[in-house]
């Protein structure tokens, strides 16, 4: 060994450089010849180290999944994830390796780190330290492994992280993202709502998620809207979480106020990932996207006649507030913009639709127009269900008769049918409902009694006017 090295020392010193690569070339040749196996290497980081790869990322988590039974030496990693059995997840730790078999051919996979000799003290890992995989096949099984066996590691991949994916929450600060993890229990089967409306909600999100091809086949961009209106208290953020579940997307819950313009939405919005609801929620409130233009004349005319320390603090004002104009929201929802990544699905809600431009809640932007309403004896039912475990009673007819005559949210009725007490019977709490329902009734028939007594005063004020 001392005598090779040796003349190897030598050989580099004294020959010339073209030479070498002669030699080299002819040393590969013949490397080759005697080992016919193929190396294929999946960097950690690609693009000077600036991203993550994404292969690199899938072959983690195919490995993850494969490598427990196989490798001798595991790392573990504990996560949370709603209907698992093992919250810890076995994966092959550095500088192991494992032999797989796809179709009757031996492929061989192989982890590495490499930490440099020399680190500085840092709170953050060193950016020498470098990971990788090594892929070895024969040589002859070349197009096998290139052309179906990489494909079916990136396909199952995918699927593996659908499977273990911890949904998250994010929030916007200006053109950045934070997110905590989302753990809202709400679903479709406790969603207080008529059957027939939830079905059809549940089969559109279906085709939805199935329509990749159908979507490019017709040349529109992978993305829904669905706009949810009504009365508060009758479950448009329930909604929300339940389709989030239903779908298992990510939920970006997008303040417009924290938005200092169009571009930054633009970012915002190339910033989110596929499989994700972006969600505005009471869009009548977030911004005044109609009347800006408007209030800012009136702003300027009314600055005219004010001091100079009132014109600075007033233009401070202005540099704070948002600048979001409608026509930036419309070409972030459905211009060029809206087709910066796929399977995507927009969600606005609101209190009063009337209010909104009628450009924004068009079909093509927000495509699916869903009304929540008061609380009617099915969802009445669904809410027994969840709350008392009774899918029948005789107090039930009574309190269909006081639904059909009486306006009440969803909200309202669930607060009247949670028990106060651990003890406290199925019977007590339908009866509180049952008087909140009589003294809600007696309240809005009141209400409209009056109404009328005032519109009809006020007609009679104008005929006399005219007589």
């Amino acid at each position: 060994m001392a005598t090779a090295m040796f003349i190897y020392a030598m050989f580099m010193r004294l020959v010339p450089s073209t030479l070498q690569a002669r030699v080299r070339w002819y040393t590969n040749k013949f490397t080759t010849f005697v080992y016919p196996y193929i190396r294929i290497t999946f960097h950690e980081f690609t693009g000077e180290r600036l991203m993550k790869s994404e292969a690199y990322s899938a072959i983690q988590t195919y490995l993850s999944e494969h490598s427990s039974q196989r490798a001798t030496r595991l790392k573990a990693e504990l996560i949370k994830v709603k209907d698992t059995h093992s919250p810890i997840v076995l994966s092959m730790d550095d500088n192991e390796e494992i032999m797989e078999e796809f179709h009757g051919v031996k492929v061989w996979w192989s982890s590495y780190k490499i930490t440099p000799k020399t680190q500085s003290f840092s709170v953050y890992p060193s950016s020498d330290e470098r990971r990788y995989y090594n892929l070895t096949f024969h040589k002859r099984h070349r197009s096998l492994i290139t052309e179906t066996y990489l494909k079916h590691v990136l396909e199952e991949a995918k699927t593996i992280e659908i499977k273990n994916r911890k949904l998250k929450l994010y929030t916007n600060s200006k053109t950045k993202w934070s997110h905590v993890v989302f753990e809202h229990p709400a679903t479709f089967e406790t969603l207080a709502m008529r059957p027939k409306e939830k079905e059809g909600i549940i089969n559109d999100l279906v085709r939805f998620r199935n329509g990749k091809s159908y979507y490019a086949k017709v040349g529109k961009a992978w993305k829904r809207g669905y706009l949810l209106y009504g009365p508060p208290g009758t479950g448009k953020s329930t909604m929300i979480a339940a389709m989030a579940n239903f779908m298992n997307y990510d939920v970006y819950d997008l303040e417009l106020t924290a938005v200092k313009d169009n571009s930054d939405l633009r970012r915002l919005l190339i910033n989110t990932s596929s499989k994700s609801i972006i969600v505005i929620e009471d869009i009548d409130c977030s911004l005044d996207l109609t009347g800006q233009r408007k209030k800012r004349k009136e702003k300027v005319e009314g600055r005219e006649g004010k001091s100079s320390s009132s014109k600075r603090g007033d233009e401070d004002d202005e540099d704070r507030e948002s600048k979001v104009t409608l026509s930036g929201l419309l070409n972030v929802i459905d211009g060029i913009w809206s087709a910066c990544g796929g399977e995507r699905i927009m969600v606005f809600t609101t209190n009063f639709v009337e209010k909104l431009d009628a450009a924004l809640i068009r079909r093509g932007r927000m495509d699916k127009h869903i009304e929540l309403s008061y609380c009617c004896y099915e969802a009445f039912k669904v809410l027994a269900k969840n709350y008392l475990d009774v899918e029948s009673h005789p107090l039930f007819p009574r309190i269909e008769k006081l639904l059909e005559e009486t306006k009440i949210t969803p909200a309202d009725v669930a607060e009247n049918l949670m028990p106060k007490s651990v003890d406290e019977e199925v019977e007590t709490c339908l009866h509180s409902l049952i008087q909140f329902l009589e003294m809600t009734q007696r309240k809005q028939y009141h209400g409209q009694e009056s109404k009328d007594m005032k519109h009809d005063k006020e007609v009679v004020e104008k005929i006399g006017v005219i007589d």
